[in-house]
């Protein structure tokens, strides 16, 4: 069963009230249904593994784990092992980084129901101190496996190239995306899975200003 990032009016009527081409975004495309994943500990899974790889790649490995293991669950990774868990298209670091967070996660070195219920950005600096987890990567889990509210990424790429075709700028710069993630707060997620849409050609004829420059 398909898991979905979990919003509805009161997020988008107040990000409506906030920014009216967010708005216009929003009124166009109607509710976006964003897959999220269905636990916290297969989130943490899922999301070393997307690192640095493609979409339809980190989607045909994990579709081979999920067949071939059933529950992603330190049991189960435990008993792959290395070679196993690199067999379905993983790096030998990243089946390094999955195993010590499972066996860790299994004896209790790692609480991640203590870590869920912790504000996002103490949260995000207890996923950091794990290894093979950087910023984006931490986002990334708060969202999908967390479903916190207000998590919005400068490090996410697609992110910021739906910011340049709402708003219409070539480059977002550091101090504009904060000015935006302030507006989007508390629910920069939400904001997160409009920016996404659009970045993906979710609205015809939307364009991203940075190609029109790259092609002059």
């Amino acid at each position: 069963m398909t898991c979905y990032f979990t919003y509805g009016e009161i997020e988008t009527e107040y990000l409506k009230s906030k920014d009216r081409k967010l708005g216009a975004v929003i009124d166009q495309l109607g509710h976006v249904n964003r897959p999220a994943d269905s636990d916290v500990f297969s989130s943490v899974i899922h999301q070393i593994i997307g690192q640095q790889i493609s979409t339809k790649a980190l989607a045909s490995i994990w579709e081979q784990m999920q067949s071939d293991l059933g529950e992603i669950s330190p049991e189960t990774l435990l008993a792959a092992g290395e070679e196993r868990i690199q067999a379905y298209g993983t790096t030998f670091h990243k089946a390094d980084y999955i195993l010590e967070f499972a066996e860790k996660v299994k004896d209790g070195r790692i609480n991640l129901e203590e870590i869920q219920k912790l504000p996002e950005e103490e949260a995000q600096k207890a996923l950091i101190s794990l290894k093979g987890i950087g910023p984006w990567t931490a986002e990334m889990i708060l969202l999908f496996g967390m479903q916190k509210p207000d998590i919005l990424s400068y490090g996410d790429l697609a992110i910021l190239r739906g910011m340049r075709m709402v708003y219409r700028h070539r480059k977002i710069s550091r101090d504009q995306f904060e000015k935006y993630r302030r507006r989007y707060s508390p629910y920069g997620s939400t904001a997160s899975i409009y920016l996404w849409a659009v970045a993906s050609g979710a609205i015809p004829g939307l364009t991203d200003p940075a190609d029109h420059k790259r092609r002059r």
